[in-house]
């Protein structure tokens, strides 16, 4: 098992982009730009296939339901060919409140659209004549003058990630999906999201080792670890708090899975009541060091090994710096450990690619 490392770009304007060319040259393997209510996530990868040679660009995550299955195979059939192949559609559903409150869109069935969506850009990459009857798309549309449409431009794989929490959603990831977005993910809970995974690749005649599995990470080099993990485990008050509504937050529900129940109830409690400062501090340092890449050389790399022995091939991180240089210092110092990492002899459990090992 390889461990590789992607990025987050600080930003969307030139020098925050120039940080992923610079990375690219240190031997990052992949950027993964974001998309929440501020800049969209597909506009800066153009900018990207431009100045970059090697990376692969990841889009982390286009939010379904923000544009049609067709406006999303076009997008990236543009962008596969403008990077030479380096392109990566990742998805996900979002939440009711972006997707109603922002894009006034409906977020039901989140599941259904997923497949759906997943299904029609295959077809459209593949060239074949758009015609489609599923419970959330009707191409054409059966009462209208549409015509079923075929792209002359069709041809490009288009690699397609899920960011999936939930164990529907994370069977669909494992039986469709050539990658997984994973968040809120803890190495030492991470049956909760690979049995999920594995289960639909086994039931599509798949394995794991088909799904590239990649999670986020922050990144904090410090010799003071427990006020790092505070800091980090206060920054998820937001996350438990607000994003998402109190019916339907699914960060808050993939830590309940993982054994913080209590915990993330009574953080969302005191968020939505207003006391902020106290929703930071009832959340685990847990969540806030196991959740990231926190200590000294040493400490890190044992968690680097965590990730690597659970069968993670991609760690996105985030890194902190107020300045360019001071983020490629520490990119450069991760990326030496990683090294380390990866050349150690190591023996992958059998059972993490669903083989019959008896």
């Amino acid at each position: 098992m390889t461990l590789r490392i992607g990025i987050t770009p600080p930003g969307a304007d030139p020098d925050a982009l120039a940080y992923v060319r610079d990375a690219e040259r240190l031997g990052v393997d992949s950027v993964w730009v974001p998309e929440a209510w501020m800049y969209d996530a597909l506009t800066p990868l153009g900018y990207l296939a431009a100045i970059t040679e090697r990376i692969r660009l990841g889009t982390g995550v286009v939010q379904l339901g923000a544009r049609s299955p067709a406006m999303l195979a076009m997008s990236s059939l543009a962008l596969q060919r403008m990077s030479g192949g380096r392109f990566i559609l990742g998805v996900g559903t979002s939440g009711p409140q972006v997707m109603e409150g922002w894009h006034g869109a409906r977020f039901d069935r989140p599941v259904t659209r997923t497949r759906e969506t997943i299904e029609i850009i295959r077809m459209i990459a593949a060239g074949e004549r758009l015609v489609y009857d599923g419970e959330t798309f009707t191409l054409p549309l059966s009462d209208g003058q549409g015509k079923a449409l075929r792209s002359p431009v069709a041809g490009p794989d288009i690699p397609i990630y899920v960011a999936s929490m939930g164990p529907a959603n994370l069977r669909l990831t494992g039986a469709m999906a050539e990658g997984w977005i994973g968040t809120a993910f803890l190495p030492e809970s991470a049956d909760v999201f690979l049995d999920p995974i594995r289960e639909g690749a086994i039931a599509a005649g798949r394995s794991l080792d088909d799904v590239e599995l990649t999670v986020a990470a922050g990144l904090d080099f410090t010799d003071d670890v427990e006020a790092a993990g505070r800091r980090h485990a206060a920054g998820y008050a937001f996350t438990i708090g607000a994003m998402g509504s109190t019916a339907t937050n699914f960060n808050k529900q993939a830590f309940t899975r993982q054994g913080f129940g209590d915990a993330v109830e009574e953080v969302q409690r005191l968020w939505q009541a207003g006391d902020r400062d106290a929703a930071g501090e009832r959340v685990p340092i847990e969540i806030g060091l196991y959740t990231n890449l926190v200590g000294d050389d040493a400490a890190v790399t044992e968690r680097l090994r965590r990730y690597r022995d659970c069968g993670v091939t991609t760690i996105r991180v985030g890194v902190d710096g107020e300045r360019h240089a001071d983020r490629l210092d520490q990119l450069g110092r991760l990326l030496d450990l990683v090294a380390t990492v990866n050349a150690e002899n190591t023996t992958v459990d059998p059972s993490r690619t669903g083989a019959n090992t008896t």
